[in-house]
């Protein structure tokens, strides 16, 4: 009897256990998200007039840990190729009746933040996600060099489960990176442009394909 008596005790709490897991499961995904993102200006250091990034499509990888009950830790990875449409003017000494294409630039986002469910389940219904880290913007053209700026994420989504380990995330995000230059943004010796920039403002929507484990 006692053995049983003895034996019973870690028993009920290994059932415990098991039976935590499988309410708890399925709260760590992996996302991978297509978007179509808009804005970041920047300014012809020469005459203070705003260039813009064109609007295009880009997309997203992103990793959520859970934390606890509502919460879940991510890491994103966003990824963007665009061109930088520049004014006549910002180019010094242009020739004559030529107008300068837009510079091809990829510009790179990785995050390390979180997602908060906001009906206090994680999985399901609206959330709010934001995040820290660094903008890597990468000129595509001779002369120009990357650059590595500190930057933020802050949108709200909502998750809806099509399944026990998929799910379907739509979401809005806006951008910020700390860009502080005063006209000699990109400029590796040799370019032809005068750019500088504050900050660098974006916005996207997308929608994301979540497996859930």
């Amino acid at each position: 009897m006692w053995p049983t008596r003895l034996l019973a005790g870690p028993m009920l709490m290994l059932s415990a256990v098991a039976g935590a897991a499988q309410t708890t499961s399925n709260e760590n995904a992996l996302t991978l998200y297509g978007a179509y993102r808009d804005g970041g200006g920047f300014v012809d250091a020469t005459n203070n007039q705003t260039l813009r990034l064109e609007a295009s499509s880009a997309w997203a990888l992103s990793y959520d840990k859970d934390l606890d009950g509502s919460r879940q830790l991510q890491i994103y990875l966003s990824y963007q190729h665009t061109g930088l449409r520049l004014d006549p003017s910002a180019v010094a000494n242009p020739p004559s009746g030529t107008t300068p294409a837009p510079l091809p630039i990829k510009v790179i986002y990785f995050h390390i933040g979180g997602t908060n469910f906001l009906d206090g389940s994680i999985g399901q219904g609206p959330y709010l996600v934001g995040g820290l880290g660094a903008t890597l913007f990468q000129p595509g053209a001779s002369g120009y060099s990357d650059e590595v700026r500190p930057s933020l994420n802050l949108g709200i989504g909502y998750q809806a489960t099509l399944g026990r380990h998929v799910a379907l995330r739509l979401e809005t995000r806006g951008y910020v990176t700390l860009v502080k230059s005063s006209g000699g943004l990109f400029c590796s010796g040799g370019c032809v442009f005068k750019i500088k920039a504050d900050a660098v403002a974006q916005g996207e929507v997308q929608l994301g394909l979540s497996y859930r484990f």
